[in-house]
């Protein structure tokens, strides 16, 4: 990120423009619905320019414009739409302490404006730091269509009412109030009875959460699944964003962590495999101690939570403490990695069932029934079984599995830097050596990429 977004109050401060054409006509539209003391230096302004002077609504200057010119200026923007004036004009600015802005030339400027949803006093500020305006009105147009025109009033009379929303306890009692009118009471009080409805809305509204009893705390177990955010239930995503509290684990991506509520507590156990490792048994208090406190609590896991997720220790720590807890599915590994390779988990003719196995837990790997396993047309999902693989292909190959049985591994699957190996039962340990594949990986025994004929034992790389 090159250009932070913030807002900057601009009330009584002064904001000078250069230029009186087409570029400076557009930024001063969008100043005007500002506080800021506008001044225009133009030799030529344009007409609306001269119009607005005469009614008082900003300063023109007709002349070109000259050192000290923007003194105490908090932005400067140089739209004269000529390069040498445009240059001259933002090192005068730069040197007087203004911020700059030459319009249509990003590496010249201090800051860029972006495109702006107005819903005052909502403002949605759309950026690409210069990269593409198209796709910028393509969001802001998206945003016009879904916010509802009655957003900024409703806005404007919560503003109004926030000190009084003060006698609510900072935290989830305050955000439940709040959610609460503008998602609900709010809206609907407006579109019945206007402003003065939505005003009586809020008043009754804080006489019944000042009175009710705080929320229980709960804890929610959510599948973050295979790393694409794009791949997480809406479910999911309403619980990130009302999480106080979320637990996660290492293999869940930072693209998922990103859509967690910004103030949330984020908490790292991250387990590595044969690694450093968060005991169980932490985690649990953890879950538990926040839990008690009242938060809303998200346990994150990678894939689906159900699925080699010691989700029931976890569960068994809650239900004796006596808080209450719900599970959110996820996609898992198994599922992700073999719509990668185009191919399903089970077909008819050949194989009915599908074995789902971890390869982390050796033990539990010396007491697998391999015979079955090992028989043709069987279909298992390995996960974590990269450093357990060698073992497994001498089970397998001990038992009777054909050699020639195909494996395929899907390294990071639905993430960007997915990797997909194509081999056999008879080279996987080796081809898997000699790929070096890093991040989590899913092994599927007895199934092939559906178009990996030409390319078996070779390793794919694609960028999603």
């Amino acid at each position: 990120m090159q250009h932070f977004p913030i807002f900057v109050a601009l009330a009584g401060r002064r904001v000078v423009v250069s230029g009186g054409g087409d570029a400076a006509l557009a930024k001063l539209r969008l100043l005007m619905k500002t506080e800021a003391h506008l001044t225009v230096f133009s030799p030529t302004p344009a007409p609306e320019i001269e119009a607005w002077a005469d009614e008082g609504r900003l300063a023109l200057r007709r002349r070109a414009m000259e050192p000290g010119d923007a003194l105490c200026a908090a932005l400067f923007y140089g739209a004269d739409e000529d390069d040498a004036e445009d240059a001259r004009t933002a090192a005068i600015a730069r040197a007087d302490g203004a911020l700059v802005n030459i319009v249509d030339n990003l590496e010249g400027s201090q800051f860029i404006t972006p495109a702006i949803v107005d819903r005052d006093p909502v403002t949605v500020a759309i950026g690409t730091e210069g990269a593409a305006p198209v796709l910028a009105r393509a969001i802001k147009r998206d945003l016009e269509e879904r916010l509802p025109v009655t957003l900024g009033p409703l806005a404007r009379i919560g503003k109004a009412f926030r000190k009084m929303a003060d006698a609510l306890p900072m935290g989830r009692k305050r955000r439940d109030f709040w959610a609460d009118y503008y998602f609900d009471h709010g809206p609907r009080a407006y579109e019945a009875q206007g402003a003065n409805g939505a005003q009586a809305a809020l008043e009754g509204l804080l006489e019944r959460h000042l009175n009710a009893e705080d929320r229980p705390g709960h804890v929610h177990f959510v599948g973050a699944g295979p790393g694409d955010p794009e791949l997480l239930t809406l479910k999911a995503r309403r619980a990130l964003d009302e999480a106080d509290v979320v637990i996660y684990d290492r293999l869940v991506t930072p693209e998922i962590l990103e859509l967690c509520r910004r103030e949330a507590m984020m908490i790292d156990v991250g387990k590595e495999a044969f690694g450093p490792s968060t005991p169980q048994a932490d985690i649990d208090r953890l879950i538990v101690e926040h839990g008690r406190q009242g938060a809303q609590v998200v346990r994150l896991k990678s894939g689906d939570p159900t699925v080699f997720g010691r989700l029931d220790e976890e569960i068994e720590a809650l239900d004796a403490a006596g808080i209450a807890w719900s599970i959110v599915p996820g996609i898992t590994a198994a599922s992700a990695s073999v719509a990668a390779i185009g191919q399903s988990l089970t077909r008819r003719g050949r194989n009915a069932s599908v074995r789902f196995l971890t390869g982390h837990d050796m033990k539990g790997f010396a007491d697998h029934d391999w015979k079955a396993l090992a028989r043709s047309s069987e279909v298992a999902a390995i996960y974590m079984g990269k450093r357990a693989a060698r073992f497994i292909q001498g089970r397998l190959l001990m038992h009777g599995a054909a050699p020639d049985t195909p494996v395929t591994i899907i390294a990071n699957a639905s993430r960007p830097d997915q990797r997909i190996l194509a081999t056999s039962l008879a080279t996987l340990a080796t081809d898997l050596d000699e790929a070096a594949l890093d991040g989590p990986a899913l092994t599927l025994f007895g199934l092939a990429p559906r178009a990996a004929e030409a390319a078996a034992h070779h390793l794919i790389q694609e960028a999603l």
